[in-house]
C-alpha cells in the first residue's frame, strides 16, 4: 500500500477515486493592516521576501461545523456545531508554493512540479521544520493555523456569504477536485477567491492545521487551539483527488505528523 492511499483511508472518508493514484529580494515587510473588514476587491494583503502574501481575517464570532448551508452532508465529527470567537490575524492568500518552499528550505519534496504549484507531499512535521526555518530567516511567527481560524477564513470570515465551499456554492468555479482536477495539483490562484479574496481554501491540496484531531466541544469557545493530545492532526479543504463530501468547508479529515502525500500541502498564519 503506497504512502497516498494510506493518507485517503485515514481521512475518514475522502471519497476518492482509484483512478486518480495511478498518476503517478528584500528584508521581510509585513505591515499590520488597520482594523477593518477586507472584501475581495479590496483586500488588506501582506507580502514578505519571498513572496508569500498574507491576507487580513478581522476577528469575530461566528458558527463552527455543521450549519444549514451543508444540508444533510455533515458527518458526526463535524455535527457538534458551537460558537467560536477569534481575535483578528492573517492567513496565506494562496497555499504555500513550490517556489516559496525551495526558496527557505533549498529542496522540493514535491510530486507535481511547478514553481506555482501548491508544494505536496509534505508531513505535519515537515511543516514545522519549514516554519521554524521561514521563521528564523524572516523574524516573524508564521505558524499554521488553527482549525477554527482555518474555517473562519474559508467561510469568509465577517464577509461570510454562507457557501458550501469556500467562495461558492457551485464548487467548479472555486476548486480543483476529482471531477476538475485532471487528476493533478494546479496553479494556486487560478480558480475564484473567496469573499475574502482568499483562493483554494477548497480543493488543489489538503491544509494541515496546528491541532490534535477530536471531538469537537459543545460549548463557547475563544481562540481555540484543539484537543491538548491526540495520535492524528487535523487536514482540510480536500484535495484534488477528493469528491466534493470532503471539499465541502466544515468536513475534518486527519493524518498522523509524519504522514506525508500527494495531496498534502500547508497554508501560513501570522498572528
Amino acid at each position: 500500500m503506497n504512502t497516498t492511499t494510506k493518507i485517503c483511508i485515514m481521512l475518514i472518508a475522502c471519497f476518492c477515486t482509484p483512478s486518480a493514484f495511478a498518476q503517478t529580494v528584500a528584508e521581510d515587510t509585513i505591515a499590520r493592516a488597520p482594523l477593518s473588514p477586507a472584501t475581495p476587491s479590496t483586500p488588506t494583503v501582506a507580502k514578505n521576501k519571498y513572496g508569500i502574501e498574507m491576507v487580513f481575517v478581522q476577528g469575530g464570532t461566528f458558527t463552527m461545523g455543521c450549519t444549514s448551508e451543508q444540508g444533510s452532508d455533515c458527518y458526526d465529527g463535524e455535527k457538534t456545531s458551537h460558537k467560536v470567537t477569534l481575535s483578528s490575524y492573517y492567513i496565506g492568500k494562496y497555499e504555500v508554493t513550490q517556489a516559496q518552499w525551495k526558496a527557505v528550505m533549498g529542496s522540493n519534496p514535491s510530486y507535481f512540479k511547478g514553481n506555482n504549484l501548491p508544494t505536496e507531499k509534505v508531513s505535519w512535521d515537515d511543516a514545522q521544520e519549514f516554519i521554524g526555518k521561514l521563521n528564523a530567516k524572516t523574524g516573524k511567527q508564521y505558524r499554521l493555523p488553527t482549525e477554527a481560524e482555518w474555517e473562519y477564513a474559508a467561510r469568509g470570515g465577517a464577509q461570510s456569504k454562507g457557501y458550501k465551499y469556500s467562495g461558492s456554492n457551485a464548487i467548479d468555479s472555486v476548486a480543483w477536485y476529482n471531477s476538475t482536477s485532471s487528476n493533478k495539483t494546479h496553479t494556486v490562484g487560478t480558480k475564484a477567491a473567496n469573499e475574502l479574496g482568499i483562493y483554494d481554501m477548497t480543493g488543489n491540496v489538503w491544509e494541515w492545521c496546528s491541532d490534535w484531531y477530536g471531538d469537537y466541544s459543545d460549548s463557547e469557545e475563544v481562540n481555540p487551539t484543539g484537543n491538548l493530545s491526540g495520535f492524528n492532526r487535523v487536514i482540510r479543504g480536500g484535495s484534488w483527488y477528493c469528491l466534493t463530501q470532503a471539499c465541502r468547508i466544515t468536513y475534518r479529515g486527519n493524518g498522523s505528523p509524519g504522514t506525508n502525500g500527494i495531496g498534502l500541502g500547508l497554508r501560513l498564519v501570522l498572528p
